[in-house]
């Protein structure tokens, strides 16, 4: 990105993301997340492991604020985020890039349409903001569209429909539109869940560029052990809501593994998707 990018993404000191006792109780009684507490600095490629149910998609949330934790604190590189709403809590979405499994592309607008949308919180006066719902887009914001699309790899996809790309490509498409709203931290739930291995290893290819060329924190739930030593700096393994394992890839031995999956430890090792 731009110099200003790295100056302002190098501003904050302490922590990118520091939880204290975080819980989640749903209203129906389900309790996704006991007393989390974790810090995760600017410099870490987190990997969060455990099965089904564990809650590392709800933890996700809770950090962007997409799920109101029911207690505990959420910082957001110093700032307590934890009941924030309104225009505080549209701050908090804005420098959290986002990636889920599911690519929540508009489908029939071109690639580099798509990544213009996380341009749209740059375009807030009246006649920026009807410019770019009518897909008109001024020449600097384009440019910029593509130097996000050149970062994952796919500038020449950039007038396909996103209809008509692959799996993986979508995903790069996705993780392209959450780098174009400059982002300070990268949070990525499951974003290799439903892609063959070969699109899975190039799009965590990508989050790690992303993260070793702007210095941008990534937490990302996976569930495969092997991506998991593969590319996570630091690991977290989640079990009935609580953090039960912190600690180097190095470590996630069969014991380890044992005790953070239970029952469940065939998910550890199951195939990706062969599509």
């Amino acid at each position: 990105m731009t110099a200003a990018t790295t100056t302002k993404l190098g501003a904050h000191p302490g922590n990118a993301i520091r939880t204290r006792s975080l819980t989640k109780i749903y209203p129906n009684g389900t309790r996704a997340l006991t007393d989390v507490t974790l810090a995760v600095d600017k410099s870490d490629f987190v990997a969060i492991i455990g099965s089904s149910g564990a809650g590392k998609s709800t933890l996700l949330r809770c950090l962007n604020r997409l799920v109101r934790p029911t207690g505990g604190t959420v910082r957001l590189f110093g700032e307590d985020v934890t009941h924030v709403s309104g225009r505080g809590l549209r701050s908090v979405r804005r420098r959290v890039g986002m990636i889920f499994q599911q690519f929540h592309l508009v489908r029939r607008l071109t690639v580099l349409e798509n990544v213009l949308v996380g341009r749209l919180r740059f375009n807030t006066a009246p006649l920026g903001l009807a410019m770019s719902l009518a897909r008109v887009f001024p020449r600097n914001e384009r440019e910029f569209a593509f130097e996000c699309l050149r970062h994952v790899g796919i500038a020449d996809l950039a007038f396909q429909r996103a209809d008509t790309l692959s799996g993986g490509q979508q995903q790069r498409v996705a993780i392209a539109r959450a780098l174009a709203q400059e982002p300070e931290v990268f949070l990525a739930d499951e974003p290799i869940a439903s892609l063959d291995p070969r699109s899975a290893e190039t799009v965590m290819d990508t989050l790690m560029h992303i993260h070793e060329t702007h210095h941008i924190p990534v937490l990302v739930n996976l569930h495969h052990i092997e991506f998991a030593r593969d590319y996570g700096r630091r690991v977290l393994g989640m079990a009935r809501g609580r953090v039960c394992f912190e600690g180097r890839p190095a470590d996630l031995d069969d014991e380890v593994i044992t005790g953070i999956y239970g029952a469940k430890v065939g998910e550890a090792f199951g195939q990706l998707s062969a599509a």
